[in-house]
């Protein structure tokens, strides 16, 4: 067994197929398959069910599929270790972002990445917390900007800032919008606006409303939508209200910060940190891209005093 054998099947299971595997791999089909079949004879497995099309990794294939990505990342690792230690700050990070961080987030920061000239070139996939756990376990992310803590003991959290929620109100919900401030019991589940449940964004909301505890009584739409910006627009041109992070504010205009409300007494927020694996060692790459996270954000998020406040997701 060998590092090329193992990034052969990761290039096949990447393609579902031997020879755009092959052709990404820069070698040729028979090379590629014979070197695949000998790691099959070598460890008495079959990797990819070959009858299928497209090409699928058996049950056994996928568990020794995951453990190469790992084993070529550490691998890799292990190079860009040696180069930082020679004063060389140069390759790929792979990142993830999740859709409720990205929008506010990301244009900033890379702005600050191509100001700062680094040799690193940045990946960046935008997909939920859940997606994004599973890619860094099995190595097809390096790290991630995520909202935390997740309390997963296979990974590590830096945190970096703390964002505020605030409520977001429907002028025609004319007894709340006439309030300066919001209380829990005016968070009601039957005119609040959620992001669907693949979103962690959303748990948040739900703790902070205590709305699990809550029974809802009829309401005439039922929507979860897939963005906060669409959840803006629905309050926008409907009634109700919904609950958008700090940072989103600086997207709206004059007109719509009006409808911007604090949550009185509770001051809820949310930790912002990039994730690694615990087997990761680029420090300095970790570093600088902390620095530069940092560098993107307003300075009063990073207060740390505001952890005492975070909730839960």
């Amino acid at each position: 067994m060998n590092i090329q054998q193992l990034e052969y099947i990761i290039a096949v299971d990447n393609h579902r197929h031997f020879a755009k595997a092959a052709e990404a791999s820069f070698v040729t089909q028979p090379t590629l398959s014979m070197m695949i079949q000998k790691l099959e004879d070598e460890l008495g497995v079959k990797i990819f069910d070959r009858s299928q099309l497209p090409v699928q990794p058996t049950p056994i294939g996928t568990q020794i599929i995951n453990q190469a990505r790992v084993i070529v990342s550490q691998v890799k690792q292990v190079k860009e270790i040696i180069q930082e230690e020679k004063g060389i700050v140069k390759g790929v990070f792979k990142l993830g972002i999740i859709p409720t961080i990205a929008p506010y987030l990301l244009p900033k920061l890379m702005l600050r990445h191509e100001e700062n000239g680094y040799d690193i070139e940045l990946f960046i996939e935008e997909t939920t917390t859940g997606q994004i756990i599973d890619a860094l376990l099995n190595g097809s992310l390096d790290g991630a900007i995520l909202a935390t803590p997740l309390k997963n003991d296979k990974i590590k959290e830096h945190p970096i800032y703390y964002e505020r929620f605030y409520a977001y109100v429907s002028p025609r919900e004319t007894s709340l919008y006439a309030k300066k401030e919001l209380e829990e019991d005016d968070l009601n589940i039957n005119r609040l606006w959620l992001l669907e449940e693949v979103h962690c964004f959303r748990s948040q909301i739900l703790r902070i409303c205590n709305l699990r505890k809550r029974k809802s009584s009829h309401s005439l739409f039922t929507y979860e939508a897939g963005s906060i910006s669409t959840l803006i627009n629905i309050v926008d041109n409907n009634s109700g209200l919904t609950i958008i992070p700090e940072m989103a504010i600086e997207q709206l205009n004059e007109k719509q910060k009006q409808n911007i409300r604090p949550l009185k007494g509770i001051s809820p927020v949310r930790e912002i940190s990039l994730v690694t694996r615990k087997e990761f060692l680029r420090e300095r790459v970790l570093g600088i891209i902390i620095d530069e996270v940092k560098n993107s954000v307003p300075p009063a998020l990073l207060n740390d005093d505001l952890r005492k406040f975070v909730v839960d997701i």
